[in-house]
C-alpha cells in the first residue's frame, strides 16, 4: 500500500507540474533548457566514465567480498579506530563526486557495515579530495584550503559517530541479527587476490573519472581573446565562467559560446592536464589487469552474479541520479548567483546557514565548486559562508540524497543531512570571525 502512495503521489505531482508549469515565461523557458543542457554535460562527460564503473565496483563489493570481512572492518563492532580510520581517509584515494561514491556506499551499507563508518565514507569520498583540497588554497586562499582539509576530516569522523550513536538500537540489531547467520563458507581465493582486483577497478575509476580544471584561454572568431574556465559543454557549445572582464561581461560571470564561434581554445599547461590526457591510456592498462584477472580468478558463475548484482544497483541509483541532475539545472536559472551572493555576505548565522544549505542541495561535479566559489567572492561572499559551502557542497547534492535516502531510508536521511548543515555552518562562523 505504501509503494501503491508513492507511486500515486509522484504521478500526481508530474501532472500537477505539467498542467500548470508556465511555459511562456522566458525564465522557465531558459531553466527548462539549462535543465536538459546540464544532463546532457552529465551523460556525456560523468556517466561513462564515473557512475557505470562504480555500479561495476558496487556489484563487485556484494559478490566478491565476504561479510564478515566487511563486518571484521566496517562492522558496528570492528575496531573504531580501524573503521573510522579506513573510512574517512578513503577521499584521498576516491577524486569522486557525491554521486559517484553512492554505490559503493550502498555496496557497503547492504553488505553489512556499521552506520557510523558508513557515513563517514558517505562524507569522505567526495569531501576529502586531495586534489581539490590544494586547488582550494591555490585559488581560494591557503587558510581557506587548511580549513577545508582539516574540516573535511573531522567531519568524517564526528559525523560518522553522530550518526552511530543517534541509532545505535538499530546497529545493536545489526550485530545480532550477523550474530545469528551461519558461519560463511571459506573464501573460494585468497584475500590479496581480490584485494588486488578490487584496487585495479578502483584505479580504473580514478583515471577515467580524472577531472580537468579546465582553465583555458580562448579565442574567438571574432578576434577576442580571453581566459576562462570551462564549466560543461554539450554537442554544440561550452559554457564558460570568465577569469577577466570582456565587453559588458564581468569577471565570474559565466557565458555560453556555440563551438562554431570558437577559433581556438588552449589549455593552460599542468600535470593535472599532463594526467588528464594519458587517462585513458592509464585507465584502459587497469581495465585490462581487471578482465584478465576477473577470467582467470573467477567463475563464470560468480562473474554472472556480478553483473547482476551491478544491474541491480543501476536500476536503483541512475533513475535518481538523473533526475536530481535534471532538477538542479532547472533551479539553478531560478536563482543567480549575484542575489545568492547577497545573502552571503557577511559572517551571520543566516549567511552561514544559506551557504551550507545551498551547498547541501546543490549538484558539484568534482573541482567545479572552487570556480563557483571564486566567482561568489568576488561578487562579495564572506569567507566564513565560503568555508561552510565547501564542507557542506561536495559531500551532498540532490540527486546524491534522493539516492540515500533511498539506501537508508528518512530518518538516518534526514539526520544526516542536518549533521552536513549544523556542523558547516557552525564551522563556517568560527572560521569566518578568527580567519574572515
Amino acid at each position: 500500500m505504501k509503494k501503491e502512495f508513492k507511486i500515486l503521489a509522484t504521478l500526481v505531482t508530474i501532472f500537477i507540474v505539467a498542467y500548470a508549469l508556465p511555459l511562456g515565461n522566458p525564465k522557465i523557458q531558459q531553466a527548462i533548457q539549462e535543465a536538459f543542457r546540464l544532463l546532457q554535460w552529465y551523460a556525456r562527460n560523468h556517466t561513462l566514465a564515473c557512475v557505470v564503473p562504480a555500479l561495476f565496483i558496487a556489484g563487485a563489493i556484494i559478490t566478491f567480498l565476504s561479510q564478515a570481512s566487511v563486518m571484521r572492518y566496517l562492522g558496528p563492532k570492528s575496531n573504531p579506530v580501524t573503521a573510522y580510520a579506513i573510512a574517512s581517509v578513503s577521499g584521498c584515494i576516491l577524486a569522486v563526486c557525491s554521486c559517484s561514491v553512492l554505490p559503493m556506499f550502498a555496496g557497503i551499507y547492504k553488505l553489512g557495515a556499521g552506520l557510523g563508518p558508513a557515513s563517514a565514507f558517505l562524507y569522505s569520498g567526495p569531501a576529502i579530495n586531495i586534489l581539490a583540497i590544494f586547488l582550494s588554497a591555490r585559488v581560494l586562499g591557503f587558510s581557506i584550503g587548511a580549513g577545508r582539509a582539516v574540516g573535511a576530516v573531522v567531519f568524517a569522523v564526528v559525523i560518522g559517530l553522530l550518526m552511530a550513536t543517534m541509532f545505535r538500537k538499530g546497529e545493536r540489531a545489526k550485530v545480532e541479527a550477523a550474530l545469528q547467520m551461519p558461519e560463511p563458507e571459506k573464501p573460494r581465493r585468497h584475500i590479496t587476490k581480490t584485494a588486488i582486483f578490487m584496487a585495479c577497478m578502483i584505479l580504473f575509476l580514478v583515471f577515467s573519472d580524472w577531472f580537468n580544471p579546465g582553465n583555458v584561454v580562448v579565442k574567438t572568431t571574432d578576434g577576442q581573446e580571453f581566459k576562462a574556465v570551462v564549466i560543461n559543454e554539450t554537442a554544440d557549445a561550452i559554457r564558460l565562467q570568465l577569469e577577466q572582464d570582456i565587453d559588458t561581461a564581468k569577471f565570474g560571470e559565466k557565458i555560453t559560446l556555440p563551438k562554431s564561434e570558437i577559433a581556438d581554445m588552449q589549455e593552460q599547461q599542468t600535470w593535472v592536464i599532463a594526467v588528464y590526457h594519458i587517462r585513458w591510456y592509464l585507465a584502459g592498462l587497469s581495465g585490462l589487469a581487471v578482465l584478465i584477472m576477473a577470467w582467470h580468478w573467477f567463475e563464470r558463475n560468480e562473474l554472472r552474479e556480478w553483473m547482476q548484482n551491478t544491474w541491480q544497483f543501476t536500476k536503483l541509483l541512475v533513475p535518481l541520479l538523473y533526475g536530481g541532475v535534471f532538477i538542479v539545472g532547472f533551479i539553478s536559472v531560478l536563482l543567480p548567483e549575484k542575489q545568492v551572493a547577497q545573502l552571503v555576505g557577511d559572517n551571520s548565522l543566516r549567511a552561514n546557514l544559506v551557504a551550507s544549505v545551498i551547498g547541501a542541495f546543490w549538484y558539484f561535479a568534482t573541482l567545479t565548486e572552487i570556480p563557483i566559489t571564486q566567482a561568489l567572492m568576488k561578487l562579495g561572499m564572506h569567507h566564513g559562508p565560503v568555508l561552510a559551502l565547501l564542507l557542506a557542497g561536495p559531500a551532498l547534492s540532490l540527486p546524491n540524497i534522493l539516492v540515500i535516502r533511498k539506501v537508508m531510508g528518512n530518518t538516518k536521511t534526514l539526520v544526516f543531512i542536518l549533521l552536513v548543515v549544523v556542523m558547516s555552518t557552525i564551522v563556517g562562523m568560527f572560521f569566518g570571525t578568527f580567519w574572515g
